[in-house]
């Protein structure tokens, strides 16, 4: 049986009903709480834990059940309830699956997987290195080493959820990489890949022919003491430490389908009425004809759309930082991270958007200008960089090669012009002028750039252009 299981039900989970779900596994298992009492875990009679259940989450948001498990949910609004069981032991799987049906029975709803399917079982032969994660750790992981924290997920789409995001924040305090193993027709959310490119981290991907290998990068992995880790090639050299590449991974097949990724940053100066999320949704406005449909602080984003309430939370946890997830409607798949931060500056917001197209759609590049001088001329904008790539309509992200993005348009915001030297930013090598926006007198500027995802040396102008700008090979 799968180790994750989801109620998607129609009313909100009573206590009595999370309980009896929980205990329709017998009266000898025992109820424990953990994080900070927004997780009940049942436990085996020696307290070793087997279901974890997570809060419900309430979803105003269409599109994210649909989005994530390829489920069809109740009407909105519903509820989110998942359960997480221990890995390898069959009492604690099907102990899971129970409790999300009887779950759903007791709410009006459904659960998913409707058939639960078999877990993974990702532990080292030898066994070297390797000891169980701490029954009070939170989250849990599924195989714990002093390098790496290994966690499984048997679903449709690898989510940013609440759990995997704990798994994040608990690894990096720990100084320890996250290896997150999935099936083969797994996909990651934009979200989650975000986060597994610093080694030692990866997308460990289970494979018939060649074992496991990295869903990003297509190299061949084994388990290699305390962490999965790259199979060199036949011709690797000291100075050429190449990985054997999983043949899985070559076999993409084009489709046409297409990504306009736009990332940028913006500052604010700090005052009592600074509303947050004006930037990103003037963006989503301009690309699409319509403002983003949900956030949230983890995948699925349940919350509708508002700026109010995200500046609200971003607020209440200053000076942390406050890092959120948004979405769109299904009609055009569009999700952003957004990581809002307190700095000397002033209160910045970095995002990075992207949007899918079909193969007979066209991504919006003549409304790029006007979308470069709202946010330069009313959103503080620093920098956006945009790019054009071929890859998948609803942004999923699958274990096969993608091909790179190709820079469309690189934008400087009339503080860093206004910054540099002399017309250093206005006069550039590369063959077309940038485009002035806002005020003649202080402009931001917009350097188009090639963008053509079927030729990568787009990078070269681009290179080109940061080493003009910043100011390489000048002498003094």
């Amino acid at each position: 049986m799968t180790k994750d299981v989801i109620a998607l039900t129609e009313r909100m989970p009573a206590p009595w009903g999370l309980l009896a779900g929980l205990l329709s596994g017998g009266p000898d298992k025992l109820l424990d709480t953990a994080g900070e009492g927004a997780v009940l875990r049942l436990c085996d009679p020696a307290g070793r834990p087997l279901v974890s259940v997570e809060a419900p989450l309430l979803i105003q948001v269409a599109g994210e059940a649909e989005r994530l498990l390829g489920a069809t949910a109740p009407s909105l609004p519903y509820w989110w309830t998942e359960a997480r069981a221990t890995t390898g032991v069959e009492q604690a799987e099907r102990l899971a699956g129970t409790f999300a049906a009887r779950l759903a029975s007791l709410s009006g709803g459904t659960a998913w997987p409707p058939e639960a399917a078999r877990s993974l079982a990702v532990v080292p032969a030898d066994g070297e290195g390797v000891v169980p994660a701490p029954a009070t750790d939170r989250p849990a992981v599924d195989v714990l080493t002093d390098k790496t924290a290994v966690v499984i997920q048997d679903r449709p789409v690898v989510a940013m959820t609440a759990w995997l995001s704990d798994a994040f924040r608990s690894a990096a305090l720990a100084e320890l990489g996250l290896q997150v193993v999935t099936p083969p027709g797994t996909t990651l959310s934009p979200a989650v890949r975000d986060n597994l490119g610093t080694w030692p981290s990866r997308w460990v991907v289970r494979d018939e022919r060649d074992g496991y290998y990295d869903g990003l990068t297509g190299a061949v992995l084994r388990w290699q003491g305390e962490m999965f880790a790259p199979v060199a090639a036949a011709d690797a050299t000291p100075d050429d430490p190449r990985a054997t590449l999983a043949a899985a991974f070559q076999e993409a097949v084009p489709t046409g389908e297409r990504q306009l990724a736009v990332t940028f940053r913006t500052v604010h100066p700090a005052h009592e009425g600074l509303v947050l999320g004006g930037a990103l949704e003037a963006v989503w406005r301009e690309l699409t004809g319509e403002p983003p449909a949900g956030w949230g602080t983890a995948e699925p984003a349940g919350l509708p759309w508002s700026p109010r309430h995200l500046t609200d939370l971003a607020y209440a946890r200053a000076p942390e930082p406050t890092w959120v997830v948004v979405v769109g409607s299904p009609a055009r798949p569009g999700l952003a991270t957004v990581r809002i931060s307190r700095t000397k500056a002033g209160v910045e917001e970095d995002v990075r958007l992207m949007f899918g197209y079909g193969a007979v759609e066209e991504p919006p590049v003549a409304s790029l200008p006007r979308v470069a001088e709202v946010l330069a001329t009313r959103h503080g904008l620093r920098s956006m960089l945009v790019q054009i790539r071929k890859a998948r309509r609803d942004l999923a992200v699958p274990p096969r090669f993608e091909g790179p993005g190709v820079p469309v348009a690189f934008v400087l915001g009339a503080e860093e012009v206004h910054a540099m030297p002399g017309d250093r930013a206005l006069r550039t090598p590369l063959a077309e002028a940038p485009v002035r926006l806002g005020r003649k007198t202080r402009p931001a500027l917009y350097y188009p750039l090639p963008g053509d995802p079927s030729d990568v040396s787009g990078w070269r102008d681009f290179e080109i252009l940061m080493s003009h700008l910043k100011g390489a090979g000048e002498t003094a």
